[in-house]
C-alpha cells in the first residue's frame, strides 16, 4: 500500500484529488493538510511513501517545504502539482529535489501513473514540460529573466507577487526582513524593476503566476 499525503491550500482541491486516489486499491491517503509547515510537521510524526506537493501556497510554499522534507525523509518522495509550466519553475522543482512534477490539468490517469512511477523509483515530469525543458536548454533560452534569480530569490519573488509582507516572508523563512529586503533590492537590480508593482507585472508576463 502506498501511503500519500496531500498538500494544497485549496481544500476542494484537496478532496478532488483525494477521491480520485482513494478509488485506487494500492493507494491509501493518509493525510491532507493546507501549507507547506503542516506538511513539513506531518512529515516529522508520520513520514508517507509520496506527498503531493501543491508549489503556490501562503508561507513557505512547496518549494522550501520539499527542501526541508527530503532533508530528514529520505525516503518520502514528492511529486509537484503547479499551474506553472514556464520556467524556471519545473527547473527549480526538480533542482530541489522532487521526484516528479505535474501540472494541476493533469488527467486521474496520469496523476496515478505519476505516483506508481516515483514510488518505484523512477522521477515522472508531465509531457508538455519535459518537451519545454527540453526545448529550453537547447535553444539556451535566456528571454526569461527569472532564469537569473536563485532559488532563495525566486522564492522570495513568489511571495511578494502573492502580497505577502516583507515581515511575513522573515518569519516564515525564519530569516531577519532585513536580509528579505537585500534579496529584494538585489531581485529588482537583476530583473530591472522598481517596485514590487513593477515585480508582479513582469511575473505575469513571464507567466510564473496568473491570474485566478
Amino acid at each position: 500500500m502506498i501511503k500519500i499525503l496531500l498538500v494544497d491550500d485549496h481544500e476542494l482541491v484537496r478532496t478532488g484529488i483525494s477521491r480520485i486516489l482513494n478509488d485506487v486499491k494500492d493507494f491509501n491517503v493518509v493525510g491532507s493538510v493546507g501549507s507547506g509547515e503542516e506538511a513539513v510537521e506531518q512529515c516529522r510524526k508520520n513520514p508517507p511513501d509520496i506527498v503531493m506537493m501543491d508549489i503556490s501556497m501562503p508561507g513557505i510554499g512547496g518549494l522550501e517545504a520539499t527542501r526541508k522534507i527530503l532533508r530528514f525523509c529520505d525516503s518520502t518522495r514528492i511529486i509537484c502539482l503547479s499551474m506553472h509550466k514556464e520556467n524556471p519553475i519545473p527547473t527549480k522543482i526538480m533542482q530541489a529535489g522532487a521526484h516528479g512534477f505535474l501540472t494541476k490539468d493533469a488527467d486521474p490517469v496520469e496523476m496515478v501513473n505519476a505516483i506508481y512511477k516515483v514510488s518505484s523509483g523512477q522521477r515522472y515530469i508531465s509531457a508538455d514540460v519535459a518537451q519545454k525543458l527540453a526545448i529550453g536548454s537547447t535553444s539556451l533560452n535566456r528571454d526569461n529573466p527569472f532564469e537569473s534569480l536563485s532559488d532563495r530569490e525566486l522564492e522570495i519573488t513568489m511571495m511578494l507577487t502573492r502580497g505577502t509582507r516583507v515581515p511575513e516572508i522573515a518569519a516564515n523563512l525564519n530569516i531577519s526582513a532585513k536580509t528579505v529586503n537585500t534579496y529584494r533590492y538585489r531581485m529588482f537590480d537583476k530583473l530591472n524593476v522598481g517596485s514590487d508593482v513593477e515585480l508582479t507585472h513582469l511575473a505575469l508576463r513571464h507567466k510564473l503566476i496568473q491570474t485566478e
